[in-house]
């Protein structure tokens, strides 16, 4: 097979796309090259339909290679790349989100598509390349698919348009939005911002879709050159005939129900309503024998189609929701803070029939989240995790981790709060935001926002701005996309049987995070502009809601959050305080039972429960890093008494000052009188009261005198004071 390169230019840098080099087994391969970030994309698909589904089985996987980056994983005992990180799970759901919407969904071959980074240059995302690569791979192979597409980077640097910004660029950009679509339409959107207004936000899209239609015809040509022809999605004829048996039974069986009670707003009804019908349909099908299993499900599966047409003309020609709403109204709003006794923070958000209780906790700095990835290597202070239990729709499931979904939806909300959260100097806690969905009918990510938000302002966590968010919904007419309308707060049966899930969370000054899914092949950049307009006014009726039940941030922290306090020393005494094999800094933590952090600008943070152990802690520090100056009064710990090497007799005693530092009593120094033997007067592990009466810096000697408090007899007179490491007992040489 031979080899087949195409280039283009896209911002600047050129990217090359490689064909017949790589994978030649698989069913659509390519690399494409844009810096010296590579990806290779590979596509196959199965070669028969499987049997018993009523689903489109698409595996779309994105594969992070540290040696991409040139690196070898931290772990002392596992070395190999192991389970997809959170980063890599995003990634693979942003290209299955925008590849999906353009399948058969009759299609029963199972497809998989991964795309796999190669080499990484710490400067273009991978991201990017990914999705190009993903789009060229599917258009050359033999898979049916509706594409091409292409997705865009965008940033705002300054206030000008940057596109696939590198990652020095985006530290500096007030927004990282990414787009997916064809040469017209969206179809996915992706964004995180600092409270971007919504104009500026609908221009930056339309900005990305213009590129994005260059990139599409880039793509185009290269499918004309080396695609194949597509495989047709044919049916069995004898299986047809079935199909065709079962299709006229679940018509019977439709005629004879009454599908408006599938509308019903109370989710228990509806869903009480829709398994009636199936039963009544299983029923039907079970009294003919040819009719298989899979066509029983084939057949069950047909009851949705039939509530997605009942439903669009629900909407589009009678002009009514399932719930009776207006278009553009926002269900039953409740807020609530407080809620248990021993957290940090908790708040408790429901609109209509979801419901999210999303619950703070605080920590140290030592307890951020080490991060060690293909793309990042370092710590995470904020992080907010989503679960979704099965009880919260009333269904058996069990619970083995979080899933793909419940990785998405808890990257959203903690997008959406980072833009307001305190800087490290103001707030320096590590900080985890845990949303558990009590009940859901859609739009549970979106409450997880406000119930974080309500949460850590319960918590004391000083944000700058409450953030609510929304999912807005699309019903458009299967014969003119002109005919349309947008729903705002869509529930669970509006965002299964309608067209768009478009998620938009901000404060009342702009947006902060965005998630757009689609069913269709895509949607005008018009419905956008309309769905982000809409969806602001229905963000500050929630925030007004928000607002009632806790108007500003607690003044203090909860008493059971640990407190941290900060002192800063000289960078050069870090290694005394952290002394030889951490001794010195773990012998504090132990006694005083505290967490330190020591930041490599002499920032020392002791964090603490115990009020008094932190004193102790910062006391603690403070001397050991405290320069010992003449005329100072100590109470120490005596440490050893000293004896001459030569003679064997006591010549005076050391005795603690700080931890790591202490001084020597001198015989002579103990008391007026004349001392035969120190253990006369003193032992070791008395606490005795001393003076500085001497420093020798660079000896790092220090000369202690005890007699200085004891009253003088009558007539005494003062000998000369030794010097420091003076023995007078040794007899001078001449």
């Amino acid at each position: 097979m031979s080899i087949k390169q195409f280039k283009t230019e896209i911002a600047g840098r050129e990217l090359k796309v490689e064909i017949g080099k790589l994978a030649r087994q698989a069913h659509g391969a390519c690399t494409v090259t844009y810096g010296d970030t590579v990806v290779l994309a590979t596509v196959v698909t199965s070669t028969k339909p499987r049997d018993g589904i009523d689903y489109f089985p698409l595996m779309v996987d994105y594969e992070e290679k540290l040696y991409a980056a040139g690196k070898i994983k931290g772990s002392r005992f596992i070395k190999r790349e192991g389970r997809a990180t959170d980063e890599a799970v995003l990634t693979g759901r942003l290209i299955d989100r925008s590849i999906r919407p353009l399948f058969n969904e009759k299609d029963r071959n199972d497809v998989q598509a991964t795309a796999t980074v190669l080499s990484y240059d710490g400067i273009n995302d991978p991201t990017f390349p990914s999705m190009m690569a993903i789009s060229i791979a599917l258009g050359i192979s033999h898979i049916p698919w509706k594409g091409p597409l292409a997705g865009i980077q965008l940033g705002r640097v300054e206030g000008e348009w940057v596109i696939n910004p590198s990652v020095e660029a985006k530290t500096k950009s007030d927004l990282d939005l990414f787009v997916s679509g064809s040469k017209e339409e969206a179809i996915m959107i992706e964004a995180g911002a600092k409270e971007v207004v919504e104009d500026d936000m609908f221009e930056a899209i339309q900005f990305a879709g213009k590129h994005i239609a260059k990139m599409v015809s880039f793509i185009e040509d290269i499918i004309k050159k080396e695609g194949v022809q597509k495989r047709e999605i044919e049916i069995a004829e004898e299986k047809q005939v079935t199909i065709d048996l079962v299709k006229t039974k679940v018509e019977e069986v439709l005629a004879k129900s009454n599908l408006d009670n599938c509308f019903d707003p109370d989710k228990s009804k509806m869903k009480a309503s829709i398994n009636e019908i199936t039963d009544k349909i299983n029923e039907s099908l079970k009294e003919d024998s040819e009719v298989s299993k899979d066509m029983r499900s084939m057949g069950v599966a047909m009851i949705d189609e039939a509530l997605i047409q009942a439903f669009k003309k629900l909407v589009l020609q009678d002009g009514k929701r399932p719930d009776k709403r207006k278009f553009d109204e926002v269900r039953n709003l409740e807020a609530e803070v407080g809620l248990l006794p021993r957290t940090h923070g908790s708040g408790l958000f429901s609109r209509g029939e979801t419901q999210v209780l999303s619950i703070v906790t605080l920590g140290s700095p030592g307890d951020e989240q080490t991060l060690d990835t293909m793309e990042e290597s370092g710590t995470k202070k904020y992080m907010h995790h989503y679960n979704f239990p099965g009880y919260s729709v009333g269904e058996v499931k069990p619970n083995r981790g979080p899933g793909r979904r419940e990785i998405g939806h808890g990257a959203l909300a903690e997008k959406a709060l980072i833009p307001v959260l305190p800087s490290n100097e103001d707030f320096p806690y590590t900080i985890r935001v845990v949303s558990e969905v009590m009940g859901s009918n859609g739009s549970s990510s979106q409450a997880s926002i406000c119930g974080s938000t309500l949460s850590l302002m319960d918590a004391g966590v000083p944000i700058s701005k409450p953030v609510a968010g929304i999912a807005m919904g699309v019903v458009v007419d299967d014969n003119d996309k002109d005919n349309y309308q947008i729903l705002t707060d869509i529930q669970g049966m509006e965002d299964h049987a309608g067209h768009m899930d478009f998620k938009v969370a901000g404060t009342s000054d702009g947006i902060t995070a965005i998630q757009l899914d689609i069913k269709l092949g895509g949607i005008s950049y018009k419905v956008v502009g309309e769905t982000l307009g809409k969806a602001k006014i229905a963000r500050e009726h929630i925030l007004d809601t928000m607002k009632k039940a806790i108007s500003e941030v607690r003044s203090d922290l909860s008493p059971h959050a640990p407190r941290i306090n900060s002192l800063r020393i000289d960078p050069e005494k870090i290694r005394d305080v952290i002394g030889p094999g951490g001794k010195v800094i773990n012998e504090i933590i132990d006694t005083c039972n505290v967490n330190i952090d020591i930041e490599q600008d002499g920032v020392v943070m002791i964090t603490s429960t115990d009020g008094e152990g932190a004193k102790k802690a910062i006391a603690w520090v403070e001397n050991i890093v405290k320069e010992i100056e003449v005329g100072e009064i100590y109470e120490g710990k005596v440490l050893k008494i000293v004896t001459d090497r030569n003679k064997g007799t006591e010549i005076g005693a050391i005795v603690e000052l700080s931890p790591g530092k202490d001084g020597m009593v001198h015989i002579s120094q103990i008391a007026h009188e004349r001392v035969e033997k120190v253990s006369d007067k003193i032992k070791v592990g008395d606490v005795v009261k001393v003076k500085v009466a001497e420093v020798d810096k660079e000896k790092g000697r220090v000369s202690l005198s005890m007699k200085d408090f004891l009253p003088k007899p009558e007539g005494f007179k003062d000998a000369p004071r030794p010097r420091p490491g003076f023995n007078r007992s040794r007899p001078f040489k001449k």
